[in-house]
């Protein structure tokens, strides 16, 4: 299922649904990625500091994709998509 995601937080949450539709935990996508789980909580979290190149990581590890295109303009706010 496609998602759009524009804010950090967003992209949490998504990569958290993902994560748990697979019946992982934290700890399972950190061994994946070897990352901590700390950091995978972070990232879910949606706090900013995390780096572009553990973002790619999470999203192999959870069978993702960040796909790029300009913005949409229609008239429902994203929140309402979710």
């Amino acid at each position: 299922m496609e998602q759009i995601a524009r804010t950090p937080k967003q992209i949490g949450a998504a990569l958290r649904r993902r994560r748990r539709g697979m019946n992982l935990r934290q700890g399972d996508v950190g061994s994946r990625t070897g990352l901590r789980q700390a950091t995978i909580s972070a990232l879910e979290n949606g706090e900013a500091r995390t780096q572009l190149r553990t973002l790619i990581r999470v999203l192999a590890a959870l069978d993702l994709e960040l796909v790029v295109r300009e913005r949409s303009s229609a008239g429902a706010e994203i929140e309402d998509l979710f």
